[in-house]
Order: structure tokens, then C-alpha cells, then sequence
């Protein structure tokens, strides 16, 4: 207990004080979260990205490995999701928002600070592969399936090209592969706007949770609660002996697919009208149960 409490004051407390000073500004301030949120997916997470890649010592077999175990768990989880929603019978649009919120978990503002604060620097370059992955098979796989139908292949799979950190990761690896030094006045910009990334996260993190409700059916956003809380995490762990995750980016990746459901998911459900009130409902109710979840992860880890 001693054990769970000390990682939760200084692992998961923080992400929550900073991510309650986001809620009070939308709260009293009616600070516009669409705006910050904004520029933190087009501007700071692409810096981010590519300034923990291009410093870190990640080649390219354990980016390789971690992009295979990210897809991997997104997969299976989704696969376990339909299985659980089948005997519910649950109307098309409904059963698409299920699974949107099991397999699309929040790596970006909470599981990179989550990771950040529990085991360091060099875990957080494993995570950001996990992030970036999550993020572009969302507005691919993610999109094409909240379409259902819509849209054509093509129009889905172009989702990929609206996510910035992903041409932050292949401008990463052209200069990783070349050799070529990054200009000292860029690198300390790109810096700059990569450290006040997670910051800035955390604060929309808040301004999120609160626009959250009540859930409706309860019962259902509960089964997706344990999904994406307690499942997904176990499916994780099989899946990292699998891939041959070892160390801080086993620690990384797993703590990553521990994470509540992806924020984002209630823009693709608002988009393409596939029970926004289930995505609100899980995203709430997952992030307020997280820190019990997450702890109890991050202990279990770092043993």
C-alpha cells in the first residue's frame, strides 16, 4: 500500500493537479479547448515527436519492434471488444463507438506524462513510437471504421496525412539515417515548443473532462471500462514477450496501452454521429478510474 501510494503522489497526482488547472480555466475562464488543441497536435506533439527521437538512442529495430507491438495491441483488443459486444446485439452505431473507445487509448497528454514521470527520458522516446502509431492508425483504421461505409478506402487511409507527428517522425529518421546534425538555433527551438508539449497536454487533458457527463447505460460503459483498463494492459503484456520488448520499452509500451480511452475519439463520434454519448461516457469514466488502474500498472512494472 505504502508502495502504490508513493507512486501515485508522484507519478499520477501531478498529471491530475496540472489537468485540474485545464478544467478550471474552462470552467471559470471558458478557455476555448479547440484552439489549444489545436496547437498542440499541429505545432508542440510534432516538436515533441522529433525532438525525442533525433536525441534518443532508439534505432531502428526497437522503433520497428515497438510500432508492431502498438499496432498489435490496437488489433487485438478491437478483435476482443466485437467478441464481448456480439451477445449484447448492439445497434451499428453504437457497437462502433464501442470499439473506437476499447482500442484507442489516450498515449498522447496522459500516457507520455504518465511514462515521463514513472521511468524517465529515455522510456518516454518508447512511448512517443506508441503515440505516434495509436495516433495515425486513429485517423486511418479509426476513421474508416466511424465512417462505416461512407468513405472509401482511400479517403480513410488519407486520415494518416492530417497527423503532424507523423512527418515529424519521418523528417526524424531522414536525419538519423543521413547523419546529418540539426542547426543548433532549430534544434533549441524545436526544444522550446517540445517542452512545453506535455505541459500544455495536461491542460487540455483537463479542459476535456470538463465537457463530460453522466454516462448514459452504465452497464456498457463499463464493460468498455474494464476493456480498456484492465484487459488491454494484459493483452499487452503477452503481446511485449511476443515482440521482444524488454526493459524501458516494456515499461513504456505497456503503460501505454494501460491508458483511458483517447479523447480524440469523441471528434471522430461527434464527425460521423456514432453515439457521441457512449465515447463522452467511457472517455469520462475511464479517465477518473485511471489512477487507480495505472498505479497499480506502474507498481507492477517497476517490480
Amino acid at each position: 500500500m505504502a508502495l502504490l501510494l508513493s507512486i501515485f503522489l508522484a507519478d499520477i497526482l501531478p498529471i491530475f493537479l496540472v489537468a485540474s488547472a485545464g478544467f478550471i480555466l474552462a470552467r471559470r475562464l471558458h478557455v476555448d479547448v479547440r484552439t489549444l488543441s489545436k496547437t498542440t497536435f499541429n505545432a508542440l506533439s510534432p516538436c515533441l515527436v522529433f525532438n525525442l527521437l533525433v536525441t534518443s538512442r532508439l534505432g531502428a529495430a526497437d522503433f520497428g519492434r515497438m510500432a508492431v507491438f502498438a499496432a498489435g495491441v490496437i488489433a487485438f483488443i478491437g478483435v476482443i471488444a466485437w467478441l464481448a459486444a456480439r451477445p449484447l446485439r448492439l445497434e451499428p452505431p453504437t457497437l462502433v463507438a464501442f470499439l473506437l473507445v476499447v482500442m484507442f487509448s489516450n498515449s498522447g497528454n496522459y500516457g507520455l506524462s504518465a511514462v515521463m514521470f514513472a521511468f524517465g527520458r529515455e522510456a518516454l522516446a518508447h512511448a512517443t513510437v506508441y503515440f505516434v502509431m495509436n495516433a495515425a492508425l486513429m485517423f486511418t483504421a479509426g476513421v474508416f471504421l466511424a465512417s462505416a461505409g461512407r468513405r472509401s478506402v482511400g479517403q480513410a487511409l488519407s486520415g494518416v496525412l492530417r497527423v503532424p507527428p507523423v512527418y515529424a517522425v519521418a523528417l526524424a529518421g531522414l536525419i538519423l539515417a543521413a547523419g546529418v546534425e540539426v542547426p543548433a538555433p532549430l534544434m533549441r527551438a524545436v526544444g522550446l515548443l517540445s517542452d512545453a508539449a506535455i505541459p500544455v497536454m495536461l491542460l487540455v487533458l483537463g479542459m476535456q473532462l470538463e465537457q463530460g457527463k453522466a454516462p448514459e447505460r452504465p452497464a456498457l460503459v463499463g464493460l468498455a471500462a474494464v476493456l480498456a483498463l484492465v484487459v488491454s494492459p494484459l493483452v499487452a503484456l503477452g503481446l511485449a514477450d511476443l515482440v521482444g520488448l524488454t526493459g524501458v520499452a516494456r515499461q513504456a509500451g505497456i503503460l501505454q496501452a494501460s491508458m483511458p480511452a483517447a479523447v480524440v475519439t469523441t471528434i471522430l463520434a461527434i464527425e460521423y454521429d456514432v453515439a457521441p454519448w457512449l465515447v463522452t461516457g467511457v472517455v469520462f469514466v475511464t479517465t477518473l478510474l485511471s489512477p487507480f488502474t495505472v498505479t497499480i500498472v506502474i507498481a507492477l512494472l517497476k517490480q
